[in-house]
Parts: structure tokens; sequence; C-alpha cells
């Protein structure tokens, strides 16, 4: 029986054909990759660039409002809707002073573009307050006197009155924490504190929870 021929692979050889079989299926799932992307594009609903009709679930009400797709909630907010109590400082989302909620959770208006907030709830510094009476929050920074230049003030009350909804009896670290996203140049830190803190007391012995001082049941 003749000898069945040896077949001799060189360490470059095999290199080279593991190469190229791995850039094989590279190349393959590529293409793949673009397949599906190009099929989610063809079906995907393009809008803009002019302005288009939406409606905005904003403070219990649902306003109307024609804006273009680039448009943020802030810029919606503040030039469409007249609600100015929302504030645009460094509009990069580093500051928290344009927090508004949506659905229930504190979020970055600038950072949000408006069509992205159509069929949410929004609840922004003016929704806060019933009529003339002032929610806890506002009141207590009014009191402690927890705003100086008043920018960053909006913001940090909705992260504030967040906070308490949250978590009605907090600790000052927790209010530390929930600010901790909110610049204030003017350093009214602790009195922001020290408001928020009377805020959740006063709310605590008004519903029979908890005295914060003592711990004990009111």
């Amino acid at each position: 029986m003749a000898d069945t021929p040896k077949i001799e692979i060189s360490r470059r050889g095999f290199l080279k054909g593991a190469g190229i079989t791995a850039a094989t299926g590279v190349i393959e799932s590529a293409n793949a990759f673009a397949r599906d992307a190009k099929g989610a594009l063809h079906g995907a609903q393009t809008i803009g660039p002019d302005a288009l009709p939406i409606k905005l679930h904003i403070n219990g009400r649902e306003l109307a409002v024609s804006v273009e797709p680039r448009y943020t909630l802030a810029e919606t907010l503040r030039d469409n809707l007249g609600l100015t109590g929302t504030k645009v400082v460094c509009d990069r989302g580093s500051c928290s002073a344009c927090t508004v909620w949506i659905d229930n959770v504190p979020a970055l208006a600038c950072m949000t573009l408006a069509v992205d907030a159509v069929g949410r709830e929004i609840t922004t510094i003016e929704g806060l307050s019933h009529g003339d009476t002032m929610h806890s929050v506002q009141a207590a920074f009014v009191k402690h006197d927890a705003m100086q230049c008043g920018f960053c003030t909006p913001g940090m009350v909705m992260s504030c009155a967040a906070l308490l909804e949250r978590n009605p009896t907090p600790k000052l670290d927790d209010v530390k924490h929930a600010v901790s996203g909110n610049l204030c140049r003017c350093g009214t830190y602790p009195k922001v504190f020290a408001a928020t803190l009377d805020a959740a007391q006063q709310r605590a012995q008004a519903s029979g929870l908890v005295n914060l001082d003592t711990g004990r049941e009111a």
C-alpha cells in the first residue's frame, strides 16, 4: 500500500490561514449588521426639519405646541409655552438648573428633546404649588432664605421635592445626595439642606409620621 503523502503546514501558513478565516467571519458579520441597520432605517419614521405639532402633558394639562424636532424640552417650556420657571444655565446637562419631573422622576429639560416628552407626564416648578399655596419645599426655601441669585433655585426645589416624594423622612446625607448634581454658584447648600429637612419635618408632623428631631412618633 502506497504511503499517504504528508501535508506539512508551516507556522506562517497556519497563521495566515487562521487570519483569513477570522477576517471572512468578521466581514460576513459586518455585512449582516449593515443589512439589519439598513432595514431598520428603511422602516423608521423621519420627522423634520420643519416644525411639527405635538401635545405635551404639563402640570396636569395637555398643551398643544408646534416645535422643530431639534428643540429641547427646556426651550419649548420657556420659548413656546411661557413656563419660564425652568431655567437654562449651562445648557449641557452639568448644572441641573433645568430640572423638571418626567413621570415623577427628576430629569434635565435641556438634555431632553420636546418630541421625546410626548406622552409623558411633565411637572415643572410652576406645577408644584396649588394656586397661591406653595409646596412645602418652596415655603421652606423662603423661610430659610435658601436662594441668592435664583438661577439654580427651581432645579434645587424640584430635586428636593422629588426626594420627599420618595423618602418622606430623609437624613442630611439623603438631601446631599439628592442635590449632588445641582450646581449652586452662590454656595447656599447649607440653607438648601436645612430647608429640605425642615420641609420634611413639617410634612411628617402634619401627617402624623415621625418627629425627625427625636425619632419618636409625633
